[in-house]
This record gives structure tokens, C-alpha cells and sequence, in this order.
């Protein structure tokens, strides 16, 4: 039996996870480093301790991006 697919957008690009993926698991299945990417869904950031348990949903927009930091 095949897990359903869900369409999400990853930084305006289409993708396609399993359906109970977590936005850790995109990031791990995109090669996206965990510590030295910031993410948000639909607008909202996503902390790292968060990630885990954040499940994507249909039609969700992630934006991944370098963390800046220093003053």
C-alpha cells in the first residue's frame, strides 16, 4: 500500500512528501542542513525543536533560508 501524496511548495518549487511527513523530514529528504536553515510554513516560522513534530499539510508554502546572524 502506497502513501498518499501531499503537494507542497519548497521556496516556490513544487514538491511532492508522503502524507504525515514533518517539515524535519522534508529537510532531511532536500539535503537542507537542520542547524543552518530557518524555515517558515504558510508565512509562520517553524522553530528547530518544532520541526519534528510540524506535519505538512496540502498546499502548504515553506520558505527555507540561511540563518543570519551577527549584529
Amino acid at each position: 500500500m502506497t502513501a498518499r501524496q501531499l503537494r507542497v511548495q519548497v521556496n516556490g518549487q513544487a514538491h511532492s512528501v508522503a502524507e504525515g511527513a514533518t517539515l524535519a523530514g522534508l529537510l532531511e529528504q532536500l539535503g537542507q542542513a537542520p542547524g543552518h536553515t530557518a524555515t517558515a510554513v504558510n508565512s509562520q516560522f517553524v522553530a528547530r525543536t518544532e520541526r519534528h513534530t510540524h506535519s505538512l499539510r496540502e498546499g502548504d508554502q515553506i520558505t527555507c533560508f540561511q540563518a543570519i546572524t551577527g549584529g
